[in-house]
């Protein structure tokens, strides 16, 4: 991680002051033409051009999938301190953040937002519309984070079906790059034997976990980075781990590896026998799956209202009323059910709140291809960028595959550089495929998030519990039960949602609804665009 945070020259007091952040998640991006050099000269160059006064430059080379970047904290720092402070400047959306968390800390510190790369001004005076349409994008940003974690999860996948570990090795064996550029695992001669051994140990069934984990101290059994020993624990899942044999599981599939077995198969299998007789696990009892447990916490003491079955059939909500945590009167709090089906009527009703036509849709839609511009044209940049590489690598493959049958290099010499070069080559096709997916999915995402919303109620009513909860979640916060009612609050940017629903139903018996819900969600599309 590289970061900076960068005093300016002392600021004209007579003009307003801005921060400048930039930030690319990696050193892959930086050359891929993200650059930070390219983002503080757009940013410095606007700053001029509106009349800010830059007072503080802050710059991060990590991702923003998670909240804790140190010039991001240190940023939000700032501007907590210094209220004369009130312009941020950033070059867009997914610079700044892709996490909800974050885009809740920027929004309640009240600056004025500019993103001049998408044309967008943000401040507290801004329509509903314009605030909207950000957090649409935060969680696009959000959403594609997702999709990069899942496509890394199909890659897995894909290269385990192929017979190789795709993930960190366990302990005998080490991650190394085979012939082909691809990540493999090979046998650690400096570990495997006392792998073995252990497992030939606990199968004579005359020593004990413990037992066994002192000899394999004894014959030089420690972690490979740091040389600490290895505890019981992990002794035990070693002798648990079936990739030692050769075969192993990888999303309930058994798949046989083409990396070499440290033991056999009826030695591993031996080895499960004896740990099963020994650790017998006793049978769990089956819990039910309680809709909202967890998700609601008690208006009056502020601790959490659980699920509990009465007379085998009914289920019914309380406070746990601990009385280390309660803020009021534990006992009294426990002493208040609430059936299932009122929260979950409630909560229905909550949701409803959330609907829109589909005039509204067309108009939100219509903003997204809007702002769709900018992100094609960057795509396509990358692309082109990436293309020119892949290429590049091709020709030196092609070149130095030449010098090796003119004999002016070895085999074993041009084995290795073309290695090295297919996998970048690799790397950068995926790269590739991602901005394309990503190009062609930006629309479809932000229509899907409008959906959702617009659908929850009706997509609450028919899901099982978990999925009850994950979108209850998903939507609402701060969940409560106060005198009998459900108390919560919508997450942005839906709280603008229900917001303006609530305006235009207002207004509707003056016959002026269909002008509300402009003026709240179209307004001036092009008043922060200049």
């Amino acid at each position: 991680m590289v970061r900076t945070s960068k005093p300016a020259p002392a600021a004209d007091p007579a003009r307003k002051q801005a921060v400048i952040y930039a930030r690319v998640s990696s050193k892959e991006q930086e050359k891929e033409g993200f650059s930070i050099p390219a983002q503080l000269k757009l940013l410095k160059e606007y700053a001029s051009a509106q009349g800010f006064a830059v007072a503080q430059e802050y710059v991060d080379v990590e991702t923003a999938k998670q909240t804790g970047r140190t010039a991001f904290g240190e940023m939000v720092a700032y501007l907590k301190a210094h209220p004369a402070v009130r312009v941020m400047l950033v070059e867009k959306t997914d610079r700044l953040y892709r996490n909800l968390k974050d885009w809740v800390t920027v929004d309640e510190l009240g600056v004025e937002i500019h993103f001049p790369k998408e044309g967008v001004v943000l401040s507290r005076e801004s329509r509903s519309s314009e605030k909207f349409m950000h957090g649409i994008k935060v969680l696009m940003a959000k959403n594609y984070i997702d999709n990069l974690s899942e496509e890394a999860r199909k890659g897995m996948q894909e290269k385990a079906e192929q017979g190789i570990w795709p993930t960190k090795c366990p302990l005998g064996y080490r991650n190394v790059t085979g012939p082909d550029g691809k990540k493999i695992i090979a046998v650690d001669p400096a570990v495997a034997p006392i792998i073995a051994k252990l497992f030939e140990w606990y199968a004579s069934g005359q020593y004990s976990m413990q037992e066994v984990s002192h000899m394999a101290r004894d014959a030089g059994l420690v972690y490979r980075k740091s040389g600490a020993k290895v505890p019981v624990s992990t002794i035990h899942t070693i002798l648990h781990t079936r990739l030692y044999n050769g075969w192993y599981e990888w999303n309930g599939k058994m798949i046989q590896g083409r990396h070499q077995p440290l033991v056999s198969v009826e030695l591993w299998e031996r080895v499960q026998g004896i740990m099963d007789g020994r650790f017998t696990k006793k049978h769990r009892r089956v819990t039910h799956d309680f809709a909202f447990s967890g998700l609601i916490a008690c208006g009056q003491c502020g601790c959490s209202v659980v699920g509990e079955i009465k007379k085998q059939r009914y289920v019914y909500y309380h406070c746990t009323g601990y009385a280390d945590k309660c803020k009021g009167n534990p006992a009294a709090c426990r002493r208040k059910y609430v059936r299932e089906e009122k929260l979950e009527a409630q909560f229905t009703e909550l949701l409803g709140r959330l609907r829109f036509d589909d005039e509204v849709l067309a108009w939100v839609r219509e903003a997204l291809h809007a702002s769709h511009a900018d992100q094609r044209l960057e795509h396509q940049a990358a692309i082109g960028r990436l293309r020119s590489e892949h290429g590049r690598l091709g020709d030196r493959i092609n070149a130095m595959y030449v010098d090796k049958l003119d004999g002016k290099i070895g085999g074993d010499f041009f084995d290795r550089f073309a290695g090295e070069w297919r996998a970048e080559q690799q790397r950068l096709q995926r790269e590739i495929d991602r901005h394309e997916t990503a190009e062609q999915s930006y629309m479809e995402e932000g229509v899907q998030i409008l959906e959702l919303a617009r659908n929850a109620q009706k997509l609450f009513e028919r899901q099982e519990p978990r999925q009850k909860r994950r979108l209850l979640n998903f939507l609402l916060s701060n969940c409560s039960w106060e005198n009998g009612e459900v108390v919560a609050t919508f997450r942005q940017p839906f709280d603008l949602l229900a917001e303006t629903t609530a305006i235009a139903a207002r207004q509707k018996a003056g016959g002026a609804a269909n002008l509300a819900k402009k003026e709240n969600w179209l307004g001036d599309l092009d008043s922060n665009q200049d």
